[in-house]
């Protein structure tokens, strides 16, 4: 006969005195019921929040923002022609970038997925043509879904493709654009779509559109792919990618583009 080793014999005394105490049944019920509740046991004080500082000024960006652009450089972009060559737009006054039309559009160097993003643009300093030929270009998420950007400053075009819009999705709640000459801002939370193992979507990607502090997107649910011509739908899976800024022509400007990865 093997002796029984010590720790074993005490965990199966313990658990017998578990079970003898459930048999303790009582039909007197407490002082008070249910129990009252003390402050501390609804009190989560680990882990500690972590302290993002926030910027000065509304808009720029806070300590923990990636910089995709301040002015100062295209370092974090690089051609949408041909990733191998440097973005080929042009930088005005250390300030802002401007589209040079005609060279195709440009992206990221770096992937992301659920994000923060904020962007701010401008229509061209001058007003020329109409309708979808203003100020247009796009802010494309994960180089699929597209941001529209255009100058809808009392400019008519179809509503599902005017600023502030999911281009062809999902038109804006309202029109908040300012004149031509004025800086727009865009601040974005994006929800990157999820995928089944076998290729086919799980969850839509969602969006929140502020645009000049004003709600046009309110969560709502992008159907696919951004296509000029035909349905949305998502074609294949897919993990973090670029975002892109689109060449429509305009001579578009963009400024102080920042990321917060979520």
């Amino acid at each position: 006969m093997k002796l029984i080793k010590l720790p074993i014999l005490l965990m199966t005394f313990v658990f017998a005195a578990q079970i003898q105490a459930q048999t303790k049944y009582t039909s007197v019920p407490p002082e008070e019921s249910p129990m009252p509740m003390k402050p501390e046991m609804t009190e989560i004080w680990e882990p500690e929040v972590e302290v993002v500082t926030p910027a000065k000024k509304l808009g720029d960006a806070p300590s923990d923002a990636i910089i995709l652009f301040d002015g100062s450089t295209l370092d974090q972009w690089v051609s949408q022609k041909d990733p191998s060559k440097p973005a080929p737009w042009k930088i005005v006054d250390n300030d802002h970038m401007e589209v040079v039309p005609g060279s195709g559009g440009i992206s990221t160097k770096m992937k992301f997925g659920d994000c923060q993003l904020h962007v701010e643009f401008s229509a061209p300093d001058k007003v020329e043509s109409e309708s979808q030929g203003r100020g247009n270009s796009g802010v494309f998420l994960q180089n699929r879904y597209e941001l529209q950007v255009l100058d809808s400053y009392n400019n008519r075009t179809y509503r599902n493709g005017q600023a502030g819009s999911i281009y062809k999705d999902h038109a804006p709640l309202v029109n908040a654009m300012r004149g031509p000459l004025e800086w727009n801002t865009y601040d974005v939370i994006y929800r990157a779509p999820r995928f089944k193992e076998n290729g086919e979507i799980d969850t839509k990607a969602t969006i929140t559109v502020l645009h000049n502090g004003v709600l046009v997107q309110n969560n709502v649910a992008i159907n696919g792919t951004t296509f000029y011509i035909g349905l949305h739908n998502y074609p294949e899976a897919h993990g973090d990618d670029v975002i892109s800024l689109q060449d429509h022509g305009n001579k578009t400007q963009f400024r102080n583009i920042w990321l917060r990865k979520l």
